[in-house]
């Protein structure tokens, strides 16, 4: 969706005098790309045509990017590299990244031009706005950097995967992104902000999300004699209502530990008690430092009821990511080059989401942090959630997201020579 004409001028009348503002052409450019990425969405680890189109792009402006070990996603520097006897002086790197990966599910959106083309595939996170961000932002340093107007190396991380348990970032680090990195950025969209703002928060902003597999077997049997087996459905109905309590009660409240089911199995006759019941969901995390005990914690309280039940447990607990927590001095690098970019009113403070998101484990090596980037339009009534079929974007906040990037890479120069 696009903004009325003077909400697309407000990056021209925004206060500072920063260079690396976005020029009309490539603002029209990056909406068309973004449109053809939402309409071609692929999902992690198959984003072939997507790493095809964003290599093309980034070579067309001199730049070299390097295809991930993967096959799929590109990490790319601008500017002289630290240590290699380029003009640059050696020093960290500021990493931007952006994930480029979309979800199994139907776009039900109408009357729009750039509905996915793909039966049951859809950027319906926003990812296609990430990654268009990205692209922009290169090439607006790119053209800094020829102009002798970037005063220090940036690196472009175009990560797949993002929505694949445990994420895409644990490759991308492993492959070497963060090499000489110092400090790394990211937005997310939030279709609760209006676009022409972000939302920042120090400290934790995402929650950490794993999964968690359970199956219970016994030897099965009749109905009219539970006490000679396994009740094993009456197992599953406790381990569904008790195993939640009893996490809740082992670590500190203020964690937000928790244990959400999104399925149970068991049997097929009325009469029959199974031989084997399965149970999915998900874990939750406010907190690191409980994040890093849950699996304990969780197998504990499993076992018992398990035990008191006499059946067999085998648990799969599939570690996800742990909380996104904004380091406060990025966290203040993005407040400042949003308000030298448009002024102390785009910037609102957000609350710490339920949500779970791979940048955390670049954290894990550098500090950072990721701001919520505004997509809803100003005005608009409702609001189209995350993982939704309907999810849009107000594609002003592509221009907003590219001139917040530029605005840190040169405020992050200053700060580090002051």
């Amino acid at each position: 969706m696009s903004r009325e004409s003077e909400a697309e001028s407000e990056a021209e009348s925004a206060p500072g005098e920063l260079p690396g503002a976005l020029p009309e052409a490539l603002r029209a450019e990056l909406i068309a790309f973004r449109r053809d990425l939402h309409m071609h969405p692929e999902l992690g680890n198959q984003e072939f045509r997507t790493t095809a189109a964003l290599k093309a792009r980034l070579e067309r402006a001199g730049l070299a990017p390097r295809v991930l070990g993967s096959g799929t996603g590109l990490v790319c520097d601008i500017g002289g590299k630290p240590g290699t006897g380029d003009d640059t002086p050696a020093r960290p790197v500021l990493a931007f990244r952006a994930d480029i990966d979309a979800l199994p599910i139907p776009d039900t959106k109408t009357g729009v031009p750039y509905r996915s083309t793909v039966p049951d595939r859809a950027h319906a996170c926003g990812h296609d706005v990430h990654t268009t961000v990205l692209l922009g932002a290169g090439l607006v340093l790119a053209e800094l950097a020829k102009s002798g107007l970037l005063p220090q190396p940036v690196r472009l991380i175009f990560q797949p995967a993002e929505e694949v348990l445990p994420g895409g970032a644990a490759d991308a680090v492993e492959f070497g992104v963060l090499d000489g990195v110092g400090r790394i950025i990211a937005v997310h969209c939030d279709p609760r902000v209006d676009a022409g703002r972000i939302g920042l928060r120090h400290g934790p902003i995402t929650s950490a999300c794993d999964r968690l597999e359970v199956a219970l077997d016994g030897p099965g049997g009749h109905t009219a004699r539970p006490h000679l087996t396994t009740d094993l459905v009456s197992a599953v109905a406790k381990v569904v209502t008790e195993v939640p309590a009893l996490v809740s009660r082992r670590v500190d409240a203020r964690s937000g530990l928790s244990v959400t089911w999104g399925r149970v199995e068991a049997g097929h006759a009325c009469n029959v008690i199974p031989q084997h019941a399965e149970l999915s969901g998900t874990v939750r995390c406010l907190d690191i430092g409980a994040w890093r005990q849950a699996p304990d914690v969780v197998h504990g309280a499993i076992q018992e009821i398990a035990d008191l039940y006499r059946a067999k447990s085998v648990v799969n607990y599939v570690r996800g990511v742990p909380p996104v927590v904004n380091e406060p001095g990025v966290t203040d690098l993005l407040r400042d080059a949003m308000t030298a970019r448009r002024g102390h009113d785009s910037v609102e403070d957000t609350e710490q989401s339920l949500g779970g998101e791979d940048f955390s484990w670049y954290l894990e090596h550098v500090p950072g942090a990721m701001a919520r980037l505004g997509v809803r339009t100003p005005g608009e009534r409702g609001v189209r959630d995350l993982h939704q079929g309907d999810f849009d974007a107000d594609e002003h906040a592509i221009t907003v997201g590219v001139e917040l990037f530029t605005a840190a890479a040169l405020l992050d120069a200053a700060t580090r020579s002051a």
